[in-house]
């Protein structure tokens, strides 16, 4: 079926099948990279809850289940700076929090990139697919079987080009609520930190 499919399509559908991979790529590691328990684990959700509501922050149990996630550097950020003003911890902590909103939000141009440029490649094959239609009139009549292949082209590519940009459109709208959604929930529990140290202090 799929070498009927690509036989059918004529050679443009090869840059679709190119520009897919490299969608499928970017989705498959964006799906790991943004999984939550890189980007929020609950252990450490719960346990600054906690010493939160019991206005006892314990910084050896807190920075041990602070290393390999986003919100973990976060709160490794504001320990290191507890006895900064808060002011100072909120600009270094915003700081940090931009580095982390590039690392969260890296690759996901290209899906946007993909999404625009496979409908385009697929234009582009529907125009092979015309040229070769119009190439099988002749003085003597016209090949019908070129001419079918021309149509085979032009439907095949124009598919295409919107098989592979829908799925990257919709994982990109997808990424980019979940990378939203990431930042506002650290902002929340980093503020909360923040807050319960400075009280603590005070």
């Amino acid at each position: 079926m799929f070498v009927q499919v690509i036989d059918g399509a004529g050679w443009p559908i090869w840059l679709l099948i190119f520009t897919s991979i490299i969608g499928l790529s970017i989705i498959l590691e964006r799906a790991w990279f943004l999984r939550e328990e890189l980007a929020i684990p609950k252990k450490l959700l719960s346990t600054s809850k906690s010493m939160i509501n019991k206005n006892h922050i314990d910084e050896e149990e807190l920075k041990k289940q602070c290393s390999g996630n986003f919100l973990g550097e976060i709160f490794t950020t504001i320990l290191q700076n507890k006895n900064t003003d808060t002011s100072a911890i909120v600009v270094i902590v915003e700081q940090k929090a931009t580095n982390i909103r590039y690392q969260l939000e890296k690759h996901l141009t290209y899906l946007t990139t993909v999404a625009t440029v496979a409908p385009l490649l697929g234009l582009f094959g529907t125009i092979i697919g015309m040229v070769e239609l119009f190439g099988s009139f002749t003085s003597g009549g016209s090949d019908v079987s070129v001419f079918a292949k021309g149509i085979s082209i032009a439907l095949y590519n124009t598919a295409g080009g919107i098989l592979v940009a829908v799925p990257a459109m919709i994982a990109y709208r997808y990424f980019r609520t979940k990378v939203d959604h990431i930042l506002n929930e650290m902002e929340v529990h980093s503020n909360a930190l923040v807050n319960s140290i400075s009280s603590r202090r005070n």
